[in-house]
């Protein structure tokens, strides 16, 4: 190891004939608040050094990248902190005032940080030793999630999140919880799967050739669409081990009718049953000018005779008698839900309506619908086919479409 040259007196001297002062090297003295800044601004240095950029904001970013955005904005907006680090600033960092209105006081440390951010961690009283409780391997899972760009060519994907959505909603697919009982490395993700992933409809678009990571494990490169248009190039095992993370995570199945064809028969299941298409004779303005699509859909485990005898005595038939146009005859199927897939799938074309009842109470009729009854035709033809999930009734053109 070198050792630092001494000057000596005659060096001294001989520095003094050649006209060179020498005056001793001032050390500064920091108080450990002014070092905390110091180390802080280092730390925030070396992201945009490696990043390229500044730290961001907002709840879709790496929680360590949310507290450098915060300690930016914090140091910016205190003349103290400018003062000190203005001549350790080669980025530029400081040149921009602060645009954030902070809540958080200046004097917090980044433990109550970012516990306020939503983040348990475990941390030294120094800046620099923040230490949060999650792995150096999750951490990583948990910034690939983080890094996500904007999905190019979302147009193609849009559709299929809305699809989606509405076969939630009427039942066709359903969310299972992620076990985390059944073990990570049992845990199965493919091609075209939808999932939840911290809160986020996702789908997996592609996925890349499988190889071998340094633990053994195989692994391969997806390619990962998210709802609000975004997109990550992550690996298969930081995606499941994110899930396995997220309390929230869940499946989404795929498109299945469960038990209303299944052939086996449940508690809320039926020998057989009845969809009925009506037709009102009501000369309410809105059903004489409509009449040749304004149908009720529905379905019934008794005649359905029987279901409209008191039609014009009931709101739900417009207080007017009805005529049947159309009945599908279905064995072993589970009513409520066969009915609110119908009703989900028409949704889009439901006709608002209001009836005065026999006790002079309005009342909205939620079962009418603006469809031609050959559309109905072809929808009950899907659902006994099981594909209805692949299709979606255009109005515009009157026409099913995947």
């Amino acid at each position: 190891m070198a050792r630092k040259k001494q000057f000596t007196e005659e060096d001294d001297a001989l520095l003094e004939a050649l006209g060179v002062t020498v005056e001793p090297k001032k050390t500064t003295k920091y108080t450990p608040r002014e070092q905390r800044i110091i180390a802080g601004f280092e730390e925030l240095q070396k992201f945009v050094e490696e990043h390229g950029r500044l730290p961001t904001h907002g709840e879709d970013k790496d929680i360590f990248e949310r507290l450098y955005a915060v300690r930016l904005d914090r140091i910016r907006s205190q003349q103290e902190c400018r003062e000190l680090l203005e001549g350790l600033d080669s980025q530029n960092l400081l040149a921009a005032e602060s645009d954030t209105d902070l809540s958080i006081p200046d004097d917090i440390d980044d433990e109550e940080l970012l516990k306020q951010l939503g983040v348990d961690t475990i941390a030294e009283e120094s800046i620099t030793n923040l230490k949060h409780v999650k792995s150096r391997s999750e951490k990583r899972a948990a910034e690939e999630i983080a890094n996500r760009t904007k999905c190019e060519d979302f147009d193609q994907f849009k559709p299929l999140f809305e699809m989606v959505k509405k076969q939630l909603d009427a039942g066709v697919r359903e969310t299972i919880r992620f076990r985390k009982d059944a073990g990570f490395t049992k845990t199965q993700l493919k091609q075209a799967q939808f999932l939840i992933v911290g809160g986020q409809m996702t789908y997996i678009a592609e996925v890349g050739k499988p190889f071998k990571a340094p633990n053994g494990e195989e692994d391969a490169r997806l390619r990962v669409i998210y709802a609000n248009g975004t997109e990550s190039n992550i690996l298969l095992r930081s995606l499941m081990r994110a899930m396995y993370k997220d309390d929230t995570s869940r499946f989404i199945t795929d498109p299945n009718l469960g038990p209303l064809f299944s052939g086996q028969k449940s508690e809320e299941d039926q020998e057989s049953g009845t969809i009925y298409v009506l037709r009102s004779l009501s000369n309410h303005p809105k059903i004489q000018k409509n009449q040749g699509v304004v149908h009720k859909i529905g379905v019934t485990g008794s005649d359905v005779k029987t279901r409209i005898a008191n039609a014009k005595n009931d709101p739900t038939f417009l207080m007017a008698d009805v005529e049947i146009v159309a009945t599908y005859k279905l064995v072993n199927i589970n009513r409520v839900k066969l009915e609110k897939i119908l009703h989900r799938f028409f949704d889009s074309v439901r006709l608002e309506i209001e009836v005065i009842d026999r006790f002079g109470k309005p009342v909205n009729a939620r079962e009418w619908f603006l469809v031609p009854l050959f559309i109905i035709d072809e929808v009950v033809e899907k659902i006994k086919a099981g594909t209805i999930s692949d299709y979606f009734y255009d109005s515009n053109s009157a026409q099913l479409r995947r």
